[in-house]
């Protein structure tokens, strides 16, 4: 079967089957399941099951029998082309129409089935061709190319090592809005001080990004959090 090679090829299911794989994989090295992409996805394992034979079907998806799911160079493709549709619609929700970064993943959840190709297109040229959303994550380009920083989760950290966050997970939700009020947001500066394994808490120091001062200095503040939380914040070295 010959296999779809724009995102607007297939349906609007298949689509999310194929962003969720490809951002299932982007930070993370652990194998994509059925019963993982299911849980994702908030369906049964079963439903999953047969989505992705259809996707193994139309040559999307490469899953052979109780191995991980993984993504074709077609699926690739078409997963990328959703993806910058998603994280374009997103900056362009904050940085024009003044939506707030918790607000933006479920609007660009609907609005990236809505748009044409052309559309996107005039997106990316009217925010000057961003090369990353507002939470961080990097917005491949219309041929489909991407340049994921090699980063790590803050909960990886010892005490003593930081670097600049350039990813704040949107899955993070509600925590979102405390990110952004501490100062938690890309190209702030971060630093671990403090770790405490059994009570599953960090103290970190922030410097910078939304909490810099009015007269441009950057400022420092102490923030706790918890390493759950921490994990959805990524750093790269300084």
């Amino acid at each position: 079967m010959t296999s779809p090679s724009r995102a607007s090829d297939v349906s609007a299911v298949a689509q999310d089957y194929l962003k969720l794989v490809w951002n299932a994989q982007e930070w993370s090295d652990a194998p994509l399941t059925t019963k993982r992409l299911a849980e994702r996805l908030g369906v049964t394992a079963g439903t999953v099951s047969e989505g992705v034979r259809k996707l193994s079907e139309a040559g999307l998806i490469d899953h052979p029998r109780y191995g991980q799911i993984a993504l074709t160079d077609a699926g690739r493709e078409v997963a990328l082309a959703v993806v910058r549709r998603h994280r374009l619609i997103e900056t362009l929700l904050v940085e024009t129409f003044g939506y707030s970064w918790d607000e933006v993943h479920d609007e660009a959840e609907v609005l990236e089935h809505a748009v044409s190709d052309a559309f996107v297109e005039r997106i990316a040229a009217h925010l000057g061709h961003p090369e990353r959303d507002p939470h961080g994550d990097p917005i491949p380009t219309a041929d489909g190319e991407i340049r994921i920083p090699a980063a790590r989760p803050v909960s990886d950290l010892a005490v003593g090592e930081g670097g600049v966050v350039t990813r704040v997970s949107d899955a993070a939700g509600d925590l979102l809005q405390y990110f952004a009020e501490v100062g938690l947001v890309p190209d702030a500066h971060v630093s671990v001080v403090e770790r405490n394994d059994g009570a599953a808490l960090l103290g970190l120091r922030v410097r910078g990004g939304e909490a810099s001062g009015d007269d441009g200095a950057a400022s420092e503040t102490s923030v706790p959090l918890a390493l759950p939380a921490a994990h959805a914040i990524w750093v790269v070295p300084a």
